[in-house]
């Protein structure tokens, strides 16, 4: 993660956190290092069991008589609620569902719950909910459940939106980081940090020739035409928190493989990529709403490429193979510089960006 540069005014930095906090800080809702210690130390003891040690999207479960379902959940704490190219609405809608498409589900319901700050203008709220409406629609899913909740004014931020999600599981596939093999290759479904781009840009009243809009956007339709192909999918894993670098040192920990990936063959568009420099930024390491990689035989990795690049809704978005898959050191996550030197990529540590999503 770079550091480099001064902190732009209205920003702070955080420190790299030092382990055994006795509060909870910023940090541990980003999605790296002390998100993963908070769950290894206070959640995972407490509430083990199969699904939950499996550390996916979302959970994997049988039911009787046959067949499998994906379940998941989600906050969403964004700040500013509108944003370049979304809203909390579309977030929250949009992040569950793909959560569900990365265990290789088909969503079907979702519920909603809302936690309202007294004084929220309702006007802003059906705007919200016209927005989340559209988004689900789009994705073919159904808001069936939901709650509501009020707290005095000054004890919250205006709005909070918690999404959960049930799909269908059809492929006989495990989609999961234990499926991945050494020898696949990894494959991105387009350009990065759009989505946390967006928001920093806006939070920091950056001006650009063109505005950095969000990726926000659902990606059923590009997984189920992975699975509709027959491709031999091993894992999926959407970008969010802490970005490309996070997710695939997750995915090498739990295959116990290693990662190497191509820093060339990463896009980032010329706007984002100088948002970045601006603010001391790497975009390994920012936030995605659209965004996903995939893991699956080398042999197979050129026909992936082009049938994600297909059900882009941008024709000028492409997906591109940034890597293969190693056997070992287990656990790591290389890059190769564009002048040919090697580095380890790490975890994020700390909060880049926070209340991003």
């Amino acid at each position: 993660m770079s550091s480099t540069g001064p902190t732009p005014a209205g920003f702070t930095t955080c420190p790299v956190p030092l382990s055994h906090r006795t509060e909870i800080t910023v940090g541990h809702g980003g999605g790296g290092r002390l998100t993963q210690d908070l769950i290894n130390s206070v959640f995972r003891p407490a509430f083990r069991n199969d699904a939950l040690e499996a550390q996916h999207d979302g959970a994997l479960l049988k039911f009787p008589g046959g067949g499998r379902l994906a379940f998941t959940t989600d906050s969403h704490v964004v700040s500013p609620l509108f944003f370049p190219g979304g809203d909390i609405g579309k977030l929250a809608i949009n992040g569950t569902v793909n959560d569900l498409c990365m265990c290789g589900a088909t969503p079907l319901w979702l519920s909603a719950g809302f936690i309202l700050e007294e004084g929220f203008p309702v006007e802003t709220l059906r705007q919200v909910v016209a927005s989340m409406k559209d988004a689900a629609e789009r994705a073919n899913v159904a808001i069936v459940t939901g709650d509501t909740k009020v707290v005095e004014r000054g004890k919250g931020d205006g709005l909070y939106v918690t999404t959960s999600g049930v799909g269908v599981i059809e492929t006989p596939l495990t989609i999961a980081p234990t499926s991945v093999r050494a020898g696949d290759a990894i494959v991105l479904s387009g350009d990065l940090g759009r989505h946390g781009m967006a928001i920093m840009a806006t939070r920091a009243n950056l001006s650009f020739e063109s505005a950095i809009e969000s990726d926000c956007a659902p990606l059923v339709a590009a997984v189920q035409a992975l699975l509709a192909a027959g491709l031999e999918v091993h894992c999926l894993r959407d970008l969010t928190r802490g970005g490309l670098a996070t997710s695939l040192v997750e995915i090498a920990e739990s295959a116990k493989l290693a990662l190497a990936i191509d820093a060339a063959k990463v896009p980032v568009s010329e706007l984002v990529n100088g948002a970045c420099e601006i603010l001391g930024l790497d975009p390994l390491y920012v936030a995605n709403e659209g965004r996903f990689v995939c893991i699956l035989p080398e042999a197979q990795a050129a026909q992936a490429v082009e049938i994600i690049s297909r059900m882009q809704s941008d024709p000028s978005v492409r997906a591109v193979i940034i890597g293969h898959v190693k056997s070992g050191p287990a656990g790591q996550v290389t890059q190769r510089s564009v002048i040919g030197s090697e580095r380890i990529v790490d975890r994020l540590s700390g909060e880049q960006l926070p209340r991003i999503c």
